[in-house]
């Protein structure tokens, strides 16, 4: 169960590492090299999902990286209703940072009949956007504001209420492509004070961002648009997340 491993983490205060793969953006036939620097580096996660993607593309880019991988296949679908059975989780997005009633809850009152149909193992996720100095895909397709970077406090309630909620997990987003991830003072803040995992991704480039963020809390990184740009990046900034773990044992 992946929402066992992610309690486990945050419980040892420790991190772990999730690749993002768009499937707008890589073809099926990449997806076995993938899996084999992945499996190489030791990755946790494979996050999959996109804004505009199509199911048929989503699902064959699963089944080449499975036909290589063991690594757990986690859905981060642009909606609710971007399911398929090929995966082995999905993060149910709620997006608690914004206030359109459609991705709060619209959407998965649609797509519910398909996700409890799917025999995921669904994870129910407080999804909070943070600016990232420019505007993203995902706060353009939310058609919301982003909690603004240096409100770390904003952020904390924010996470409080979907925790209160009964979220399972928070995920703190600055969006693909972000010029400015989420600060280590804020993922402090969160990691500091709710007792669910927490996951952080946008806009992180080297493997000492992995870290830091890792240092500061964060129980899983999540890196998409850089190992695009350089997927031989996958070794350093698992083994990032690997350093700190082994710095808290210590």
């Amino acid at each position: 169960m992946v929402l066992t491993k992610l309690n486990a983490l945050k419980a040892q205060n420790k991190s772990g590492f999730a690749v993002l793969a768009d499937p707008d953006k890589i073809a099926p036939a990449d997806m076995q090299h993938l899996a084999r620097l992945c499996n190489d580096a030791g990755v946790d996660y494979l996050f999959m999902g996109g804004s505009l993607l199509m199911a048929h593309q989503m699902e064959l880019c699963i089944q080449r990286f499975k036909s290589e991988s063991d690594i757990p296949v986690v859905l981060f679908p642009g909606s609710p209703a971007q399911v398929t059975p090929y995966a082995d989780a999905l993060l149910y997005l709620s997006l608690i940072s914004g206030r359109n009633p459609d991705l709060l809850i619209g959407q998965h009152v649609a797509s519910a009949p398909q996700v409890k149909g799917s025999g995921l193992e669904v994870i129910s996720t407080g999804y909070i956007i943070v600016d990232g100095g420019i505007q993203t895909t995902v706060s353009y397709m939310s058609n919301t504001t982003p909690i603004p970077a240096d409100k770390p406090e904003i952020a904390l309630c924010t996470a409080w209420a979907g925790e209160l909620q009964g979220k399972h997990v928070i995920y703190l987003d600055s969006g693909s492509g972000a010029r400015r991830p989420v600060s280590e003072e804020m993922i402090h803040k969160l990691s500091s004070n709710i007792d669910i995992p927490l996951i952080v991704g946008g806009g992180i480039c080297t493997p000492d961002k992995v870290y830091q963020n890792c240092k500061a809390g964060a129980n899983i990184v999540v890196v998409g648009n850089a190992i695009e740009r350089d997927p031989l990046l996958i070794r350093d900034m698992a083994q990032a997340t690997k350093a700190v773990n082994s710095y808290h044992e210590n």
